[in-house]
């Protein structure tokens, strides 16, 4: 012990114990100094309980040496128990005060199958012990493997009143395992009692305690008490407990359905989506069935959250297939995708948006005869809602009946275009042109016939479906200017002329002077002279031609005038300079901006303005 080796002196004390114990103590008390006695008793205690929790050797194999060695060698585990019994003596006889010793003796008897001397000892030692929890848990153990269920439970109920569950952790290595499984499965059942019978949070804490001793008895292992246990600090309200323990279930079952799905309900409770429908997603997975009655079993405000959510990454994961080049149904995704959807219709049947995510679903998987069917019987005549109409259009241009699809789509066009984007992704490329050149010629009839709000939702459904075709962005635009939605319609113009062909120069020239004529009409005159003057650049003949209808020659001139007249006050000359010579390009007899030009160079002397 003086040099450092507690486990030599534990041996050797084992040793002198075994052979005379009262000679043992005598010797102690008369050889050890007083002043090292305490470092001994301590130093013997520490060995004797790691001596009990030492696990039996095994072999390369991984099997017990117990099984499959010799006799002489389970002769001497034996003696080591009972080694620990007589050390453990030997320190309850030089303080008969120390509740520690008397548990490590205890524990030996155990292990050498004396119950009855054990249990005795445990009961004598209740009423004076400072250890109380550890006497408690040993005693209700005891009484299992006894068959005392009544009185085993009734200590378990005192250890938990105390509020130290953990007590229960250094028996484990001690007891046997038929004996701990014994306390377990009580336990387990116990706190499912409790949950089904009783109600409130002062029993769902009573519950979590039995839990806690199952899992603690099982070694942390006990799938089924976790998941209770888990369930349970969910409803107290203690989330990221709940969630730890779901964690430690996926460890040792990462497809764990119940776990997934309990994950993602407590990160629902939370609000957080992302983490939520990542594991609700691989619940599905697993067991769909399953997370339809768990989804069900919510409350009214959490079951259309989670339905919400579904529903938003089904409908966020399909327009993504969409937007790839490759078939939807041929992707992993799609497979998931189809889960949830099928999942929504058989948790709530009653919301029109999970029949039309349903009815995706199938034109997706080119199953145009089934999606027909079930529109039909989701949504009757009098009460069918613009999305669902879309879908008759799409399936409408899969039959080749592209007018009345163009009719049902277009008033998608006007309420949700970014749904109407999505849903053309359906359309091969062949449908999509037949699509727009129907719908085209829809709006160009509405236009003559002066409907232009109709004419409207016809043009934007053909700009949907040729992905911003030029021709269409310029009768969309046009169709705006007569609806006086000049802003509108500049932007359209912005994206004609993103998309410019540099071998249509005319077009080019027409559509710089039709955003320059917009632009005037939002009183922007400085922007508009810039695209006259872009215009004017390409082909100046054809922008005359041009300017010469819409707004005029004189009036456009005046307009650069005075924006020349604007540059030349702001000393901005060079600037000036350019305004005015277009603008005496368009109308060259304005006197003005012949005045303002010779201005402009005598301004200038010395400088090279042109």
């Amino acid at each position: 012990m003086v040099s450092g080796n507690s486990y030599l002196t534990a041996l050797d004390y084992v040793t002198a114990c075994k052979l005379k114990l009262d000679e043992t103590l005598l010797t102690i008390k008369t050889y050890v100094p007083w002043n090292q006695r305490g470092l001994l008793y301590k130093v013997l205690q520490e060995e004797g309980e790691k001596m009990l929790h030492r696990k039996p050797s095994t072999n390369e194999h991984g099997l017990s040496s117990k099984n499959n060695t010799a006799e002489t060698d389970e002769d001497s585990e034996e003696c080591d128990v009972s080694g620990v019994h007589q050390l453990a003596s030997l320190l309850m006889m030089l303080d008969p005060t120390d509740d520690v010793c008397r548990i490590l003796c205890t524990d030996a008897l155990y292990r050498m199958d004396r119950i009855e001397e054990a249990h005795k000892m445990l009961s004598l030692a209740l009423s004076s012990s400072s250890q109380r929890s550890p006497v408690l848990a040993r005693l209700a153990l005891l009484q299992f493997k006894k068959g005392f269920i009544y009185d085993g439970n009734q200590l378990i109920k005192k250890v938990i009143q105390l509020g130290d569950t953990s007590c229960l952790l250094p028996i484990m290595d001690i007891f046997k395992e038929d004996d701990r499984r014994l306390m377990q499965n009580h336990c387990h059942s116990k706190a499912l009692a409790i949950l089904q019978s009783k109600q409130g949070e002062a029993y769902v804490k009573e519950a979590v305690a039995y839990l806690s001793f199952a899992i603690i008895a099982s070694g942390g292992h006990a799938k089924d008490s976790l998941l209770a246990r888990a369930r349970c600090y969910g409803q107290l309200g203690q989330k990221k407990t709940a969630i730890y323990d779901f964690n430690n279930v996926l460890k040792e079952e990462p497809g764990s359905v119940e776990a997934l799905c309990g994950k993602s309900l407590v990160y629902a409770t939370l609000n957080q989506q992302k983490e939520a429908m990542c594991d609700m997603v691989l619940a599905l997975r697993a067991d769909a069935a399953y997370v339809v009655q768990e989804i069900r079993a919510l409350n009214s405000e959490t079951r259309l959250q989670v339905v919400d959510w579904l529903h938003d990454y089904c409908r966020n994961g399909l327009a993504q297939l969409l937007s790839a080049s490759r078939s939807p149904h041929s992707d992993p995704l799609f497979k998931d995708l189809e889960i949830i959807a099928e999942s929504l219709w058989s948790i709530d049947k009653m919301q029109g948006k999970i029949h039309v995510l349903y009815t995706d679903i199938l034109i997706a998987k080119e199953r145009y005869e089934e999606a027909f069917t079930h529109l039909k019987k989701s949504f009757t005549n009098s009460a069918i809602d613009e999305s669902a109409k879309a879908r008759y259009g799409v399936l409408h241009v899969k039959c080749r009946n592209v007018l009345a699809a163009a009719q049902e789509l277009s008033t998608l066009a006007a309420r949700d275009p970014g749904e109407l984007e999505m849903l053309v992704k359906f359309l091969d490329k062949r449908e999509r042109q037949s699509l727009s050149q129907v719908s085209g010629q829809e709006g160009v009839a509405y236009t003559q016939e002066k409907e232009h709000e109709q004419a409207l939702t016809y043009f934007t459904l053909a700009v949907i479906a040729s992905n911003n075709n030029p021709k269409y962005l310029r009768q969309r635009a046009t169709c705006l200017l007569h609806m006086g939605q000049y802003h509108s319609a500049a932007t359209d113009m912005d994206k004609t002329i993103q998309r410019h062909s540099a071998s249509d120069l005319q077009s080019q020239v027409q559509d710089f002077c039709c955003k320059g004529h917009l632009l005037l009409l939002q009183g922007e005159d400085q922007a508009a002279c810039t695209a006259y003057m872009k215009a004017l650049s390409l082909d100046s003949s054809f922008a005359l031609s041009a300017i010469t209808n819409t707004p005029g020659k004189q009036r456009l001139a005046e307009i650069f005038c005075q924006v020349s007249q604007t540059y030349h006050e702001q000393k901005l000359l060079e600037e000036s300079w350019k305004v005015t010579e277009c603008g005496l390009l368009i109308d060259e007899s304005n006197q003005e901006m012949r005045k303002l030009r010779a201005r402009i160079k005598r301004e200038a002397s010395g400088c090279i303005v042109h």
